[in-house]
């Protein structure tokens, strides 16, 4: 692989994020026309919470302390250097919280449960795959096709909502919500993490039933392609173990594609868990997407979406990158 690849590469993604975050800064402002300091102020005088007579004073005042109150481009030069270093500003609904913290606290609990989800259920689905094509799998395997075909069409968010009516309201196994039980005090305890662990084997068994269908079918589809190449029909010749041909020559050729499907769906993935994070109440990205939408708090959802867009774009360029290692035949520079 050559420098030149890895800087262009690096540049373009500098270069996407720039235009998705350009994006997100003035697509609000051109769908709606709304001023998000009046609609906050005005759903917090509708409930009372402030006085309804000196709603015009204060969101001038949260204009000039938010500088909503500046033209457009010079509110867009303000945007961009403070997303350079990570400030998107104070929270409307939930001031005088900064979005960067609120962002924190709550991207270790999406991290946590979108990491676990995804390496097991892309990890077994292709495992399942792979032997769904393998000639000299165990024929039971066949079986798992239809409900593998039937779970790949059915949306996380869907599947949460069914888990939660077996497991939580009837069967009472699991917990209808949260991501800890309610005053329990946070700490590096063993009762704490087996705490956090049993609130979120819901959502993720949502999440992990739900893609490993679809890493199961594409794997398969794969594999299917792969055992009628030359080098597999070679190997077998040689007398080589199946065990061998199996994982070194077949699954070792066919997760490429593969693996490229992960990063390219990792923005559908992560949109599917923030709504089973909603579904769930779970205090991770996505509850906190759904507070700062029904709060019309910009700010927040600013912050958020710039780092769903970051982690997408960094994922896609880690893949591109690690190609080469993945099948030593890519090369990325010119013979």
């Amino acid at each position: 692989m050559s420098l030149g690849y890895v800087v262009r590469r690096i540049l373009l993604f500098f270069v996407v994020v720039w235009a998705a975050t350009t994006f997100i800064f003035f697509l609000p402002k051109m769908a709606s026309g709304r001023d998000p300091v009046a609609e906050r102020l005005g759903m917090m005088a509708a409930s009372g919470g402030v006085d309804s007579a000196s709603i015009a004073e204060m969101v001038a005042v949260y204009k000039q302390n938010f500088g909503l109150d500046q033209p457009l481009w010079k509110q867009y030069v303000t945007f961009i250097g403070n997303v350079v270093q990570l400030n998107f500003n104070y929270s409307l609904s939930m001031y005088p919280s900064k979005v960067i913290d609120l962002i924190f606290l709550a991207l270790p609990w999406t991290i946590g449960l979108l990491t676990t989800t995804t390496l097991i259920s892309f990890s077994l689905g292709s495992l399942l795959g792979g032997l769904l094509a393998w000639p000299r799998a165990p024929r039971f395997l066949s079986y798992l096709v239809p409900p593998l075909v039937t779970l790949s069409a059915v949306p996380y968010y869907l599947l949460g909502i069914i888990f939660i009516y077996l497991f939580a309201f009837l069967l009472k196994i699991f917990p209808l919500s949260g991501g800890s039980q309610i005053g329990t005090l946070p700490g590096l305890t063993f009762d704490y993490i087996v705490d956090i662990l049993y609130h979120s084997m819901l959502p993720a068994l949502s999440i992990v039933a739900a893609a490993v269908g679809f890493w199961t079918l594409g794997m398969r589809g794969m594999m299917v392609t792969t055992m009628g190449e030359d080098y597999i029909t070679l190997a077998e010749a040689k007398g080589l173990s199946g065990s061998r041909i199996f994982f070194w020559y077949a699954m070792r050729n066919a997760i490429l594609p593969q693996t490229t499907a992960l990063a390219l769906s990792l923005g559908t993935v992560l949109s599917g868990a923030l709504l089973v994070e909603i579904i769930f109440r779970y205090p991770g990205m996505g509850s906190l997407l759904y507070r700062a939408v029904t709060g019309f708090d910009y700010f927040t959802i600013y912050g958020i979406v710039f780092f769903i867009i970051v982690t997408v774009g960094l994922t896609t360029l880690i893949v591109d990158l690690a190609y080469p290692l993945l099948d030593p035949r890519i090369r990325y520079s010119k013979a």
